[in-house]
């Protein structure tokens, strides 16, 4: 009962403290995904975000496939919870000297346009640190701000296929094959807030802040350091490998009875465990498997000779009894299975969130908890323009 009482008094005192990033304003002038997902994180942190949207709003709002009972798709509301929204003309003078005004009280921008967009709005780094020397404006795009392709339009797929993921991704011979999340957009996200937070931090040494750019290319590409510290050493340009790993071998997906399951034995300890469990003990020092570097030249042939021992059972069976001897193993999940999982409940990893037209809306958790100040759901994904008359009031007292 002790410890129980102290672990609810430990609660309440973590709720009780502030935020992190509590008292920043961010201005989340992004839409669809790398923009408005790195300031739901800054959101989540505690930052104050207002996301800026055109009178007809973030265009994922009506994302087909998505639609749920009011006007807003699932899509934005699993990307924009703990911000509020502020429906404005950038193209108006009018909105924009309102937007001035806003950005003066801002630590943070992050935009999404395509090169050049801002500059003609006239709200560009520039012309923002003009007003606010310490802003911290992150633009975030598809190939960035400077370079041949920087003009061009470029979404996750673009990314993938310029930045070589797409290259290494698949099977060898097979047709091209995309990751199966968009690796460049959440990447770019993540790499955007960690450049955001870093200059935040220098800014309030330095009383000036910067223009930070990032886009999908240089985050896809960033994602191939395992690939092309291989290449730069051996000259060999990365082929695709399926779920196979060219530092290890057996490390992929194994087929069972009754499907398949992954598995790692990943070093020679590892290994003479597997073959002691597949009661194979002559392939420990077998002349084809006897080292890692063997067992990868010959991973065809391995795998071809460990599936004829799995074949005997199932795939839970496999799991469990590799589990038990330490050897790293689990099933192949689709979505419902893993976020319905007994582990992801544990960890929080599906929620729901109290929302004014749908009710209760699932989104995605929080993927690191802060135990000191853990995050918290403070706002619903916001209705388009649901702050307007707040934040007019705010700033200025008045509609511009």
């Amino acid at each position: 009962m002790a410890q129980t009482d102290q672990a609810a008094r430990s609660a309440q005192s973590a709720q009780a403290r502030a935020l992190p990033l509590q008292g920043i304003r961010v201005l989340d002038v992004s839409q669809v995904m790398a923009g408005p997902f790195a300031c739901m994180l800054l959101a989540d942190l505690g930052a104050d975000v207002i996301k800026v949207e055109p009178l007809e709003g973030d265009q994922t709002r009506g994302a087909m496939g998505f639609k749920m009972k009011g006007p807003d798709s699932m899509g934005f509301l699993n990307m924009n919870r703990n911000k509020r929204s502020l429906a404005l003309d950038l193209k108006s003078d009018e909105g924009r000297e309102f937007f001035y005004k806003l950005a003066k009280t801002a630590d943070v921008i992050v935009e999404n346009y395509r090169p050049g967009v801002v500059q003609r709005l006239r709200i560009d780094y520039e012309s923002i640190r003009a007003i606010n020397p310490k802003i911290v404006y992150a633009s975030i795009s598809g190939f960035g701000q400077s370079g041949p392709w920087a003009s061009r339009p470029g979404f996750d797929l673009m990314a993938q296929a310029m930045s070589g993921v797409m290259s290494v991704t698949g099977y060898k011979g097979g047709k091209p094959v995309k990751a199966g999340v968009p690796v460049a957009d959440i990447g770019c996200a993540l790499f955007a807030v960690y450049g955001v937070l870093s200059a935040y931090i220098g800014a309030q040494t330095t009383g000036e802040g910067q223009h930070i750019d990032a886009s999908l290319f240089d985050s896809a590409m960033a994602f191939s350091i395992w690939d092309m510290s291989d290449f730069w050493g051996t000259g060999v340009p990365p082929t695709p490998l399926g779920t196979s790993n060219k530092m290890s071998a057996p490390y992929q997906a194994v087929k069972a009875r009754d499907g398949y399951f992954v598995m790692g034995a990943t070093n020679q300890k590892l290994w003479t465990k597997l073959c002691e469990l597949l009661e194979r003990p002559e392939l420990v020092r077998h002349p084809d498997y006897e080292t890692v570097s063997l067992r990868l030249k010959n991973r065809e042939a391995l795998i071809e000779t460990l599936e004829q021992s799995f074949a005997r059972r199932d795939c839970e069976d496999w799991i469990e009894t590799m589990l038990a001897a330490g050897i790293p193993a689990g099933p192949i999940l689709s979505y419902p299975e893993a976020f319905g999982s007994e582990h992801a409940q544990h960890r929080g990893m599906c929620m729901e969130i109290d929302h004014p037209i749908e009710g209760k809306v699932k989104n995605i958790g929080f993927p690191v908890k802060l135990l000191g100040t853990p995050q918290r759901v403070r706002r619903h994904p916001p209705l388009l323009g649901e702050h307007n008359e707040e934040l007019f009031a705010e700033i200025n007292g008045a509609q511009p």
